[in-house]
């Protein structure tokens, strides 16, 4: 990724640059480039660019894109790009597209994007900047791993306010660079191949990124110590493969943290198949990302700990391989989980909730767990009921959900609250165990239901992310591929104190 700085005003431009200049409604160009100083040495005229707009159509609407090469080359080239109403969303959507660009200009020769951020109405602030910082890291992120030769790639990014040297912009800098490395270290673990990504790999990039953070400590348990605990479903699943589970434990307890402890369980499938259950080849393409949710957790205690947040939290990431051998579980089968709670296998494609069940669990009776959020690719049903950008949300208590859906919105991921209908509770119903994992649609409000139990009856928070967790396609900091979302979400709950109870009403 590019490195970010902040500047109280416009540098001086070199045949090395590119300036990104934001469009306001109605093609409105920003005043520092119409008005003196500046203006009267702008590297466009105002003019010139005014008609370059109207040429290209381009009124200000969000992710409007004009190129006008710069005769002399100082800067080499100014992208002029839609910033819609000003709002946070569509900053984030003027960040990237200027991002976007100047990486393709990078494989030509530039090295620097400068990205003033000022509105017509007032200067960018915390909010804005952090959310800028973000989208323009992570809106020029690209896995290469297994690539090469790799292209030419922008080294700085420099963004202009007007209030850069005000402390809590400072700060909010500094939150977006953190955030961007934890959100891109999840996108690396779900892109990275399942030849690669075994439970035992996903289980020492833990322990390589996490365990030398301060105030944090990471447990694996590998087959024997996941016997010991009854993780009887995190086991079933991982039986098939050559490749044996874990289950990932990293804790951080900073000095003086409260008594809130929340636990974050994140579904680890390193691939899926479907098992015997198997699933058609168009299926299994995806399935590298199954691990999507064990990533979004791992990135939210990474970036936790980072900016040193005076809240304790645990993540648990049961991570297995759902494979097809003579080993693997059965149709039929009864699992019994940690705690003693058995389930019925009526499809062992529907795995990803039997390992959250011992996550769920463990964290409950054994970690000491206040709140617990749990986050997965879990069901195609929600990605049908919900499209591929939005993520749905069942929870126990109004508090919580609400407290989730204001992190989500600050944190520019979408997510839509679902009803956790009781109703459906008797499709659940086996004759042989406490449950059946596969009772049919709702398919999303099912899955969360066959869940609910094993959180007992402290607050809980299910995500299901089989929608947005993977891109088809760029949109704004998203890319396409693994997107790591949820981290973002993850985080500002945690920066807020993980608050589980409904915020205070005022009266007048």
């Amino acid at each position: 990724m590019p490195r970010v700085e902040l500047l109280p005003g416009l540098p001086r431009l070199g045949e090395d640059d590119v300036l990104a200049v934001p469009v306001g409604s109605g093609g409105t160009l920003p005043a520092w480039l119409t008005s003196p100083p500046f203006g009267t040495l702008a590297p466009v005229p105002a003019r010139l660019l005014t008609g370059a707009l109207r040429d290209t159509g381009n009124t200000g609407k969000a992710g409007a894109i004009t190129n006008l090469p710069v005769p002399g080359r100082r800067p080499r080239s100014v992208v002029a790009v839609g910033q819609g109403d000003g709002t946070l969303p569509h900053l984030r959507g003027y960040v990237a597209t200027a991002v976007r660009r100047a990486q393709t200009l990078a494989e030509h020769g530039a090295t620097r994007l400068v990205l003033p951020l000022d509105g017509a109405a007032a200067p960018a602030g915390a909010d804005e900047v952090r959310a800028a910082v973000e989208a323009a890291l992570l809106a020029g992120y690209r896995f290469r791993e297994t690539s090469r030769p790799h292209p030419l790639r922008l080294a700085t990014v420099t963004l202009v306010a007007a209030d850069a040297d005000d402390p809590a912009v400072v700060t909010a800098t500094r939150a977006g660079e953190v955030t961007a490395s934890a959100v891109a270290w999840a996108r690396d673990l779900v892109n990275t191949p399942s030849d690669t990504k075994d439970p035992a790999w996903l289980a020492r990039q833990a322990l390589e990124r996490l365990s030398g953070l301060p105030h944090v400590t990471v447990t694996v348990l590998g087959p024997e110590e996941l016997t010991a605990g009854g993780f009887g479903g995190v086991l079933a699943v991982g039986g098939g493969s050559a490749s044996p589970p874990r289950v990932v434990v990293a804790a951080y307890e900073p000095p003086g943290a409260g008594p809130a402890r929340p636990v974050l369980v994140g579904k680890g499938i390193t691939f899926d198949t479907g098992g015997l259950s198997i699933k058609p080849t168009a299926g299994m393409r995806e399935m590298k990302t199954d691990m999507a949710g064990g990533a979004a957790v791992l990135a939210a205690l990474d970036a936790a700990a980072r900016l040193e947040l005076p809240v304790a939290v645990t993540a648990v990431v049961p991570a297995a391989e759902n494979a097809v051998s003579g080993s693997s579980y059965r149709p039929a089968d009864v699992v019994r989980h940690v705690g003693g709670r058995t389930t019925e296998v009526q499809n062992t494609d529907a795995e990803g909730r039997i390992v959250l069940a011992d996550g769920l669990a463990h964290a409950r009776l054994r970690l000491g767990a206040t709140v617990l959020v749990d986050v997965a690719t879990l069901t195609g049903a929600m990605r049908v009921a919900l499209g591929a950008r939005t993520a749905g949300l069942y929870a126990t208590t109004d508090g919580l959900a609400t407290a989730l859906s204001t992190a989500a919105l600050h944190a520019g991921e979408r997510i839509w609250r679902m009803p956790l209908d009781g109703a459906y509770a008797d499709l659940l119903h086996s004759d042989v165990a406490d449950a059946g994992n596969a009772p049919g649609n709702p398919g999303g409000t099912t899955a969360a239901l066959f869940l609910r139990p094993f959180a007992g009856d402290l607050p809980w928070a299910h995500l299901d992310v089989a929608g947005p967790a993977r891109a088809g396609s760029d949109d704004a900091e998203v890319v396409k591929g693994g997107t790591g979302y949820g981290a973002r979400t993850l985080l500002r709950w945690l920066e807020a104190g993980a608050p589980v109870d409904p915020p205070p009403t005022t009266t007048d």
